[in-house]
């Protein structure tokens, strides 16, 4: 595992407290984890993700990501209508450790409201949690 000042976290985007990030793009949200989180986790062989249409509240479950240590749950960091899956994550969920923040984003969501960031953290706030 790295040192938490070797590890990615991008200014774009905010986090949860249980590690996903969302990225506002336009009228919608991409939401994966964090580099963080997949640090922690190891070489990721599966991931499990929701039909497009979904509609999910924030802090619900959504799906899971399968290492080699162990199974985790995922959780939605903004409540919203899923319009798009990674596909490329089938057959390559390696992506999710080597692009978290890119080729390995999981779901694109229509935001439920205004409001869908009020309860992440920033960079700083995340940082500072990690580090506690």
């Amino acid at each position: 595992m790295k040192e938490i000042d070797e590890l990615k976290f991008p200014e774009d985007v905010y986090y949860s407290k249980d590690h996903e990030w969302a990225r506002k793009e336009g009228g919608l949200v991409t939401v994966g984890i964090s580099d963080y989180a997949q640090d922690q986790l190891g070489d990721i062989v599966f991931v499990e993700l929701p039909e497009k249409g979904s509609k999910l509240e924030q802090g619900e479950e959504f799906g899971s990501v399968e290492s080699v240590k162990a199974v985790s749950e995922l959780f939605m960091p903004v409540a919203g209508e899923v319009v798009e899956i990674n596909g490329g994550l089938e057959d390559s969920p390696e992506l999710v450790n080597n692009e978290p923040y890119d080729g390995g984003w999981m779901l694109k969501v229509k935001p439920a409201g205004a409001d869908a960031f009020d309860k992440l953290m920033d960079r700083g706030a995340y940082l500072a949690m990690l580090k506690g």
